[in-house]
């Protein structure tokens, strides 16, 4: 489990993160929304130790992450970035392999190639794995570096913004992913994202952040309403039902 415990992160005189206490849900596909600047990045950054914290403590598994050897921390949580560049020509099999550095280092076992396969396979991108990156298109790019994140088989995998620069296919193509990551390999998976009508679609679980507190936190039909919604993004919004599914318009 990963708990948060008055966490609270300043940069200059301006408060991001401000005393924020919360249990993650397990086996949650879990979504963070907010407005611009809520601190919904920060607060990816702070759970997966990459960033230090003012106050306050992380826990997994009741210990905190800055205890935890960075290793088997690895094989613990995942994250995959908002932006992902690389200066270096790689194919997409390459890059998934780094996924294996905690449990391998440099030398892949026949167990890593297997688990490499299976990642490329889950999301059905095997037929591009000798493909560099710079020849891909935006989402399948962002597909390899799922994969890879699949591929370092962790309990806890976060993403910041995966959606981002997507067209509508391929962001939904992503979202069936994480919704059977979660589904069918017990996964925990927190995203930031911003498309309020995927989130309804997909998620379990939402955390929104306002003003760099949680504002709301609960299963996603205790925050999908219509004066919550408006709250959280300081405009009119309006939640119907369609075809069983809760959509929401804003204008």
């Amino acid at each position: 489990m990963i708990e948060l415990k008055n966490i609270s992160k300043k940069y200059a005189n301006n408060s991001i993160l401000d005393d924020i206490s919360i249990k993650l849900p397990q086996n949650k596909l879990i979504s963070i929304i907010g407005s611009n600047g809520a601190g919904k990045s920060t607060l990816l950054s702070a759970i997966t130790r990459t960033l230090l914290l003012d106050e306050g403590e992380v826990l997994l598994d009741g210990k905190s992450i800055y205890k935890w050897d960075k290793n088997e921390l690895a094989k613990q949580i995942s994250i995959q970035k908002q932006t992902n560049t690389l200066n270096v020509k790689l194919t997409v099999r390459e890059l998934v392999s780094f996924a294996r550095y905690p449990y391998s280092k440099s030398k892949l076992t026949e167990f890593d190639n297997k688990i490499i396969d299976e990642a490329l396979e889950y999301i059905d991108i095997k037929h591009l794995e000798n493909r560099f990156l710079d020849e891909l298109s935006g989402g399948q790019r962002q597909m390899a570096y799922i994969a890879m994140v699949i591929a370092q088989d962790t309990k806890y995998i976060f993403l910041d913004e995966p959606l981002n620069n997507l067209d509508m296919k391929h962001s939904t193509m992503v979202m069936k992913i994480l919704k059977r990551l979660v589904q069918e390999k017990n996964k925990t998976i927190m995203v930031v994202i911003h498309d309020i009508n995927y989130v309804t679609s997909y998620s379990d679980y939402i955390i929104s952040l306002k003003n760099g507190k949680v504002a709301y936190a609960g299963d996603v039909y205790e925050i999908l309403k219509d004066e919550i919604l408006s709250d959280i993004f300081d405009m009119k919004m309006s939640v119907v039902d369609i075809k069983d599914k809760k959509i929401c318009f804003y204008y």
